[in-house]
């Protein structure tokens, strides 16, 4: 299970096709410059276990240079093509790249990379390289397009997205696994989801995102073809479906959201008919946004719940999620147990709210930091996300909120999901948060702040109906207190909120427990 395989046995096969320029990238074209890839890294002296680092937007480079570190035995470190040079140099430097590995399209934040990482002993784009950069076209060009002697499974080691404070490094142990050793859980997906060489994998994620990389790595090893959106839009999604006949693809919920934006007649304009799966993880998904969706595309709606440390899996078919509304699924790797959140060792009952822990699942460490990495651990050797919920008398998962979100409000503990839940529901929103923010008397109240689908409605009274729209649903003790308006939340592109910035606004003090 590598592009080896298929290059040699089916090499004009697409196994990858750019959304908006249509360029095929073959299977045979994956595995020759793989290949070279990682013959180049062996001529710079790079051996099992070194990193390298990437950054850049999705194009047709990505694919091919993880799958030469992955083949070479490398850690990969993808950063977000949205960060700045200082935060993408905190990755570079924490992870040990030797090499760092950008694009022409990333020129503003690359230039001022090698100053910012003056120990990186090689620099190349992707492009017309800029000062201090090599090409990687011309670097690879005359390297052999054979495997290397000693090819290895690498892996990825990526940053947690930062939402909750400082990213974080997750590191896998290589295990010394020769090339095609493929991992239980990649063995589980596929089984689950049912994929081989026929499917055909809508992508409309960064591919330095966990779930994006790691599926589309996976589509590559079975022989499939991906469609690579290099940025998510609703109704080019939809015609990307009906277009390619997608049979699988993964989403955010807030994808769903925006599908759902569309007018009725642009949503009706197109064929889904073809996919029997779609995917979607990262976050919590309001159980009448997933309704809508499974109303829509039928029962094809796969969920599960895990994190880029691989520590477990917890998934729920469409369905599992319909006798068990909103649910994330069961445990298919690890086991799960729901624990005390000032007392991780102690197991709370069926039924009761607390920490989310895996019992049994793969370890993992966060990179130079045994800190981090003990905090996620309780003594019984269980590990945890930071996320919280309970399981029902099946054993059905149900995240509740991330613990670092809990607002404490008159020694209340509130959960922040359900209430941006109610948000999303009403028509005028297009997207909202909520956290705690500092009370006088109670400790913490209810903020929302809320991004509409018309910004020039917002002010006081469109503010007093969305109160009055959560009163209706909700207690007022979870109702906001107040409503604040933004032209766009910051969301990072892989579907997940920086909650952090908009916090920050209102505490300011970073010591804070609150982050």
């Amino acid at each position: 299970m590598h592009p080896g395989v298929h290059g040699a046995e089916r090499p004009e096969k697409p196994a990858y096709i750019m959304a908006s320029t249509g360029e095929v990238v073959t299977h045979g074209d994956l595995d020759r410059r793989s290949n070279m890839g990682a013959h180049y890294f062996r001529s710079l002296g790079l051996q099992h276990g070194d990193a390298i680092a990437i950054c850049m937007e999705n194009n047709r480079h990505f694919l091919e240079i993880c799958w030469a570190a992955h083949r070479a035995g490398l850690y990969y470190a993808c950063a977000s093509s949205y960060l700045t040079a200082p935060e993408v140099a905190y990755i570079v430097n924490d992870c040990e790249a030797k090499l760092f590995i950008s694009s022409a399209y990333k020129s503003d934040m690359a230039k001022d990379m090698p100053s910012e990482a003056p120990h990186v002993q090689h620099m190349l784009m992707v492009g017309d390289p800029i000062d201090g950069y090599s090409s990687w076209d011309a670097a690879i060009a005359d390297m052999p397009q054979t495997p290397i002697a000693d090819e290895w499974e690498g892996h990825d080691m990526l940053y947690s997205s930062g939402t909750t404070g400082r990213p974080k490094g997750i590191k896998i142990d290589l295990e010394n696994r020769k090339l095609g050793e493929v991992r239980p859980t990649m063995q589980a997906v596929l089984q689950l989801y049912g994929m081989d060489s026929e499917t055909i994998y809508l992508s409309p994620a960064p591919l330095y995102h966990a779930a994006p990389l790691r599926y589309n790595l996976l589509m590559n090893r079975i022989g499939a073809t991906t469609i690579l959106m290099e940025r998510f839009d609703p109704e080019r999604a939809l015609q990307l479906i009906e277009k390619h006949g997608c049979t699988h693809s993964q989403w955010v919920p807030t994808m769903f959201v925006r599908f759902l934006k569309l007018p009725e007649e642009v949503r009706a304009k197109y064929d889904v008919s073809s996919l029997k799966v779609a995917i979607h993880a990262a976050a919590p998904c309001p159980v009448e946004v997933k309704q809508q969706m499974m109303d829509w595309w039928g029962p094809v709606i796969y969920e599960y719940y895990a994190g880029t440390e691989g520590n477990g899996f917890v998934a729920a078919n469409p369905h599992e999620w319909l006798a068990h509304p909103g649910t994330v699924g069961r445990a298919i790797v690890g086991e799960l147990k729901i624990t005390d959140m000032d007392s991780p060792d102690q197991e709370l009952p069926q039924g009761e709210i607390g920490s989310v822990f895996f019992a049994g699942g793969p370890a993992f460490n966060y990179h130079n930091d045994p800190k981090k990495t003990a905090e996620s651990q309780n003594t019984k050797g269980w590990s945890t996300l930071g996320d919280v919920g309970y399981l029902d008398k099946d054993g059905f998962l149900f995240l509740t909120d991330r613990k670092a979100f809990m607002i404490i409000s008159g020694g209340v503990n509130i959960y922040p999901q359900e209430i941006e839940d109610r948000l999303l529901l009403h028509p005028a929103v297009m997207d909202a948060a909520v956290f705690g923010v500092p009370d006088p008397d109670l400790g913490e109240q209810v903020k929302g702040v809320v991004q509409l689908i018309d910004h020039a409605k917002a002010g006081p009274d469109m503010a007093e109906q969305l109160i009055a729209f959560c009163r209706e649903s909700l207690s007022g003790i979870k109702t906001p207190k107040s409503i604040d308006f933004e032209k766009e939340l910051p969301r990072h592109a892989n579907g997940k909120l920086y909650k952090r910035l908009l916090k920050d606004r209102y505490w300011g003090n970073k010591n804070s427990r609150i982050i």
